[in-house]
């Protein structure tokens, strides 16, 4: 038997739900745990069909497209309403940046986006147009700091607050105020609560930042 997704009714816009990303538990799947994906609306005769595909196991890859109901779309459109404040993670290290960003996304505070390209890092930016960048140092071909340069040159992008997260200082040091090219850092290996802390810390208030 066919199965058909539920239609549902979007209380807000779809352009604010299509293509964010979304924590979401797929219990009618028989899965009571997290995962992450990225939300599709289609538009049907009665009103939309919402899903997301999410990655069950690794080995071998299996992955499954969940359509939600009115019940978990009112929900989602409820979160998206708050304004989110924009994160770009540039950093070589793919498994890193998609851990951060699931756990930052997960406190339903941060819409966040990964450069794992640094040469592309500035563009990347200034297609996001974040509200806050964490920048790793070392990386090939173009290391953190030749991307700050770029960011501070761009008149669109040069109020946007860095943070570094980098290897080459130790916690004790970070926490007494050093400072690389005037911007603070992160000491890897990156605990959440504490970049969370610092991300707030350093995030401009609306009223002084406008993009």
């Amino acid at each position: 038997m066919r199965y058909t997704p539920p239609t549902v009714k979007l209380p807000i816009p779809p352009e604010k739900i299509d293509g964010q990303s979304v924590t979401f538990r797929p219990v009618r799947d028989g899965i009571d745990l997290e995962v992450s994906g990225v939300m599709q609306v289609i538009k049907g005769e009665n009103g939309f069909n919402v899903n997301a595909s999410y990655i069950v196991s690794q080995n071998p890859p299996l992955c499954r497209v969940y359509w939600f109901d009115q019940f978990e779309i009112d929900a989602i459109a409820k979160s998206a309403v708050k304004e989110k404040r924009r994160i770009l993670i540039v950093d070589d290290d793919r498994e890193s940046t998609r851990l951060v960003k699931i756990l930052l996304e997960r406190t339903g505070c941060y819409l966040v986006r990964e450069e794992n390209d640094a040469p592309k890092a500035h563009q990347t930016a200034r297609n996001f147009r974040p509200d806050l960048i964490l920048l790793d140092i070392l990386m090939p071909a173009t290391d953190g700091g030749e991307v700050a340069a770029q960011i501070e040159a761009d008149p669109e992008l040069q109020r946007t607050p860095i943070i570094f997260l980098t290897a080459l200082v130790t916690k004790p040091e970070t926490k007494a105020g050093v400072r690389i090219q005037g911007h603070p850092l992160l000491a890897k290996p990156i605990k959440i609560p504490e970049l969370i802390n610092r991300i707030e810390e350093n995030l401009p208030t609306h009223a002084a930042y406008e993009r």
